[in-house]
């Protein structure tokens, strides 16, 4: 007797004996997949034809049957997935009847704690229900007999997909409009960390609704990698259901370690990849599907007296866009004359073409063309590679262009090394899209920039390449840099062109990274930024990728302040790329307002505070952007200033983007006592700050905390893990730990401090501390977050206002580190 045979032998026995088998099954690690869902759904009919058929008896019911619908319907059932029940009768059994029968077979499923989506109704009342409730009707398209009378059901199921193909024309819509809805709603499958594998667009719920229209015999999906697709969402829900013991369908961070090792991969962006993979597949067949499905219905939509009218069906229009590509009812196919297996460079002439006059490449023309195409000759002809560039440089159609090419292989057939970044995912959550996505997407903001670069076919390439190396271990930059020069060769670019090209790759990051961490005055950084860029060429490129990679990262990457740094740190290499010297610069003199608030700090002996919302920056679609908040404070010098100033910022719930910290010197007699002589030194903070949430603190209550933080009346550690405890964070992954590290050649004027760590409340407090307590001066600090992440970096000097020592800096950095563990 074979396994299946034994354990459906003993569900025989009743619920307990189902139960049992039913454990013992999804326990069987040689049966997972297709085969045990097919397994679970066969245990299931069984015990539930027993369970009917004895309840029909006891109840006296005729004319009856139990009939699976949904995913039940379709025997594809996960380990925790709803029981999907129609009990369906013929009318001929009283209510009580049809009641009793009803509690007899719902009462042993739901005393098993299984879930239960139930119904009662005869034919027409399912017709009915059917015809008024879309979801309902989708749901009955996969009815399934299961117990009682099979002809009622078969009856059942042949009406329902009458009334389907007959109202297909007003209930495509309708699907095709819930389906919109739910993407709306849900986010894309292919592109979140935590994806919702039934809802989001490109997962389960898609797959049926395929089902769907190919039932209504008005479209049909594209079948090539379909059914494996939707074989590996479903196969990644049971290991969730598994690994986790709930009915879920989101793919939450902690559980993807441990789906990974259900399913036998490597680890969780294993799963993600495979994940991703299938919802790519399904999501492009949904579009090619619903575009097929809307021009059957604009077909239809012509009115009968006007087609018999125009008699013979005419040929359909056929409009030239480029060599062997026309357009046709809307979408670019192939010439007649076109021959794919003699032309090398029509793939790409069509879908530069199609992207340029913003239309979809048809699945057929695309078949084709993966079909029949040869490589081509390394390096490639010129105009092959003036093809690629003007397909990345029509901006947001070049997307589902490029997705049509990369879901027939054409991509990573024209760039081998694309295939190590498709669909690789991203865990930092500020990046929006996986890897390839996001340097498509560069490209497509980097094509509204072009204009402002004297070479737009190097940012093009530039902007799709720059992240090519994070298929690869290691710095992604350095990896890049290889490959990118690899690539542009292999393109056809001259070896001035490549060299400028690796370049940029190489120091993609370079610009953003030094003008929100690096003080701008500091001739070291001005120069160092320069030696590595080389030319005004090459920073040009480097200034329009750096806003374009981070407008395709996400909202959190780019803003007017982060703009304009850009901006000040671009202006001032290219200064000295022209050939002007970079000289230390004179201490800058304090504005008229930073004067006032010293001299009142001076001459009232505690600290003077100024609040002053930025002007609001207008952005391209000209909404108003609010850059923050200025803060600025002076007081006496004294210790503990930085500390206690971040402290009491993170107890009123700000957030500090960046700060500045520097003395000024002022007359001693200006003081409380002004019998004295010589000069005496206020310190000055100027803090860009924002509110979490909510509206920002006064003023006053600033400076009262922050004279009991001083005088230490104010237990800003205790207050802090106090409003820590009372809202825990919510559990995700584990953050890796902060990492401190000493930028040795970044500044001759002071030591740099580097702190990269999990952005918490009070972290610049827990810092400023841990630079108190080593007896350094903090000269300047720029605070950069990014998400949950906070990159920073404080110039530090002795007390003598000097550099430190190598090891004095080392020593720094670790006592800094350890402070954050």
């Amino acid at each position: 007797m074979t396994s299946l045979e034994e354990t459906t032998e003993q569900a025989d026995s009743g619920p307990s004996g189902y139960a049992a088998a039913r454990l013992r099954l999804l326990q069987e690690k040689a049966r997972s997949g297709p085969p045990r869902r097919a397994a679970l759904a066969r245990l299931t009919d069984d015990w539930l034809n027993a369970l009917f058929t004895t309840a029909a008896r006891e109840a006296g019911v005729r004319g009856a049957a139990l009939v699976a619908v949904g995913g039940y319907g379709r025997g594809e059932l996960s380990p925790r997935s709803d029981l999907d029940l129609l009990l369906l009768h013929d009318g001929s059994s009283g209510p009580a009847a049809i009641a009793a029968l009803a509690d007899r077979v719902w009462y042993p499923v739901w005393d098993l704690g299984l879930a239960l989506d139930h119904s009662v109704r005869t034919p027409a009342e399912a017709r009915r229900t059917a015809s008024e409730d879309l979801k309902a009707q989708l749901g009955l398209l996969d009815a399934r007999h299961v117990a009682g009378d099979l002809g009622l059901v078969s009856g059942v199921r042949t009406a329902i997909l009458a009334d389907w193909r007959n109202s297909a024309l007003k209930r495509l819509p309708e699907l095709d409009e819930l389906c919109r809805e739910r993407a709306e709603r849900q986010g894309e499958l292919q592109f979140l960390l935590e994806p919702d594998l039934k809802e989001a667009r490109g997962g389960l719920r898609d797959a049926t609704a395929l089902r769907a229209i190919a039932a209504s015999w008005l479209a049909d999906a594209p079948r090539e990698g379909l059914y494996e697709a939707r074989r590996r969402l479903l196969d990644a829900r049971d290991a969730l259901h598994l690994t986790t013991g709930r009915a879920t369908d989101r793919l939450a961070l902690q559980e993807q370690d441990p789906v990974a090792a259900e399913l036998g991969l490597l680890d969780a962006d294993a799963l993600l990849r495979q994940v991703y993979e299938a919802a790519r597949t399904v999501s492009y067949a949904s579009d090619v599907t619903w575009r097929e499905v809307n021009r059957v219905l604009r077909s239809r939509a012509v009115r009968p007296r006007l087609r018999a009218m125009l008699g013979a069906k005419p040929a359909p229009d056929r409009s030239p866009l480029a060599e062997g590509v026309v357009e046709q009812d809307g979408e670019v196919v192939l010439a007649r004359t076109a021959r794919p297996e003699r032309d090398l460079v029509l793939p790409l002439r069509a879908a530069a073409a199609a992207a340029q006059a913003g239309l979809p490449i048809s699945l057929h023309a695309v078949r084709r063309l993966a079909a029949a195409a040869k490589p081509l000759p390394v390096p490639w002809p010129a105009e092959a590679r003036q093809e690629l560039i003007t397909l990345l440089g029509a901006g947001e159609s070049t997307v589902p262009v490029w997705e049509a090419l990369e879901a027939e292989g054409l991509i990573s057939q024209f760039l081998p090394d694309w295939e190590r970044v498709r669909c690789r995912p991203q865990r930092n959550p500020v990046h929006t899209w996986t890897v390839d996505r996001h340097l498509v997407e560069t490209a497509v903001q980097a094509s509204s920039l072009t204009r402002r670069v004297g070479r737009p076919d190097l940012l093009l390439i530039c902007a799709l390449l720059h992240d090519i190396g994070k298929g690869w271990p290691g710095d992604h930059s350095v990896a890049g840099e290889v490959i990118a020069r690899d690539v542009a060769s292999r393109i056809g670019f001259d070896r001035e062109d490549m060299g400028v090209v690796a370049t940029v790759v190489r120091h993609h990051l370079l610009l953003i990274d030094t003008a929100t961490r690096r003080d701008l005055d500091d001739p070291a950084t001005v120069s160092a930024v320069a030696t590595r860029v080389g030319s005004l060429a090459t920073l040009e490129l480097l200034h329009a990728l750096t806003e374009a990679d981070a407008l395709a990262t996400g909202p959190a990457a780019w803003s007017s302040w982060r703009a304009s740094l850009v901006n000040d740190l671009v202006a001032r290499v290219a200064a000295v790329l022209a050939g002007d010297a970079v000289t230390e610069p004179e201490p800058a003199a304090p504005s008229a307002e930073q004067e006032r608030l010293a001299v009142e700090a001076l001459r009232t002996g505690g600290p003077v505070l100024a609040l002053h919302a930025q002007a609001e920056a207008p952005q391209d679609d000209g909404e108003p952007e609010p850059v923050g908040v200025e803060l600025l404070i002076a007081l006496p010098d004294q210790p503990g200033v930085l500390p206690a100033a971040a402290g009491v910022l993170a107890l009123h719930r700000l957030t500090v983007r960046a700060a500045d910290l520097r003395a000024v010197e002022l007359p001693a007699e200006l003081g409380k006592d002004a019998e004295r002589k010589g000069t005496t030194e206020v310190l000055l903070l100027s803090w860009r700050v924002a509110a979490e949430y909510g509206s920002l603190p006064q003023a006053a209550r600033l400076r009262a905390d922050l004279v009991r933080a001083l005088d230490g009346s104010l237990d800003i550690p205790s207050r802090l893990a106090e409003r820590e405890a009372a809202y825990p964070r919510r559990r995700g992954v584990t953050a890796p730990p902060p990492r401190v590290t000493v930028a040795p050649t970044a500044s001759q004027l002071a030591t740099v401090i580097e702190v990269r760590a999990q952005d918490a409340p009070g972290l610049l407090h827990r810092i400023g501390r841990a630079l108190e307590e080593a007896r350094v001066r903090v000269r300047s600090a720029h605070v950069s977050t990014l998400g949950a992440n906070a990159v920073d970096a404080f110039y530090v000097t002795n007390e003598r206002g000097r550099p430190l020592p190598e090891k004095a800096a080392a020593e720094l950095a670790g006592a800094v580190e350890a402070a954050l563990r």
